[in-house]
């Protein structure tokens, strides 16, 4: 009986002991996890909520809560002017809806400059970017591509006058590309993109720097301007463009040769027998 005792307990003390020891490398294991676990956490960048646009928005649009959506943004990386509070964006105090200012794609951050503040009318001041300032051309069917330009486009602007080379010479009339690729910001009294259908219009309104207004208003003063429509998907940039009417119609220009002045050569006329022949002599004159 005491053997069958001491058995038992012999028995029982290795299988605490084995409890003991598989409960000791789970804990270990748990522990390794556990540290890797914060490792991986420590390395994951915080974010925070930042409202997008849900769909593609365009110039004028009404922004609503409908436009947009919430998405975790890396926190050092958020965008200056983004919105990250719905309060903010669209604040119970008011029922006046913001504007957009400037199309947005889906998924873009809606910041404050794309946008105007609640109530705000979207002014022309809000398409013009740092140093650009807005200039006015007057255009007409022929001028202004039919009818077809858009807030948004942008042209080459060519002009076309009466030029001397100089005082002898008579003057020229000469077409020539004087802005490339030069942003419309307004067509007539309209900023938006969204004309359903071809308008003459009587001025369209760039943007440009102040040395490009200065060119732009001594080209309009002295002859007329033209513009052409550039693709949108075209990124090439015109180079020096200039034609007049002998170089359209191919005429080469003609060279003036000045007259070789001849030398004077002086002879005197003699007799020899029957022949009369004539001899230089230097000339007195």
């Amino acid at each position: 009986m005491r053997m069958v005792f001491g058995l038992v307990l012999l028995v029982g003390i290795a299988l605490a002991g084995g409890a003991v020891y598989l409960a000791k490398d789970r804990i270990a294991q748990y522990q390794l996890a556990n540290a890797r676990a914060q490792e991986a956490l420590s390395q994951v960048v915080p974010t925070v909520s930042v409202f997008v646009a849900e769909g593609p928005l365009k110039y004028g649009q009404r922004l609503t809560p409908e436009d947009v959506r919430e998405v975790a943004w890396p926190e050092n990386a958020i965008p200056e002017g983004a919105f990250t509070d719905y309060a903010v964006l669209f604040p119970e105090n008011t029922d006046e809806p913001r504007v957009v200012l400037r199309a947005m794609e889906k998924d873009e951050a809606i910041m404050a400059l794309k946008v105007t503040a609640p109530g705000e009318d979207t002014g022309l001041t809000s398409r013009l970017e740092r140093g650009k300032r807005a200039f006015t051309i007057k255009v007409d069917v022929s001028s202004g591509v039919s009818g077809f330009l858009r807030p948004g486009d942008k042209v080459d602007v060519y002009w076309t006058g009466r030029v001397s080379i100089n005082r002898d010479t008579p003057s020229t009339e000469v077409t020539k590309l004087i802005e490339a690729g030069v942003q419309l910001i307004a067509v007539d009294q309209s900023a938006g993109g969204e004309l359903s259908e071809a308008t003459i219009a009587r001025t369209v309104t760039v943007a440009v720097s102040p040395q490009q207004v200065a060119g732009l208003a001594q080209a309009q003063s002295t002859g007329n301007l033209s513009l052409s429509l550039v693709g949108a998907e075209d990124d090439t940039v015109a180079s020096a463009i200039e034609v007049d009417q002998r170089a359209l119609l191919g005429i080469a220009a003609e060279e003036i040769k000045a007259e070789v002045a001849k030398e004077k050569v002086c002879t005197i006329r003699t007799r020899r027998g029957a022949e009369v022949v004539e001899l230089p002599i230097p000339c007195t004159n």
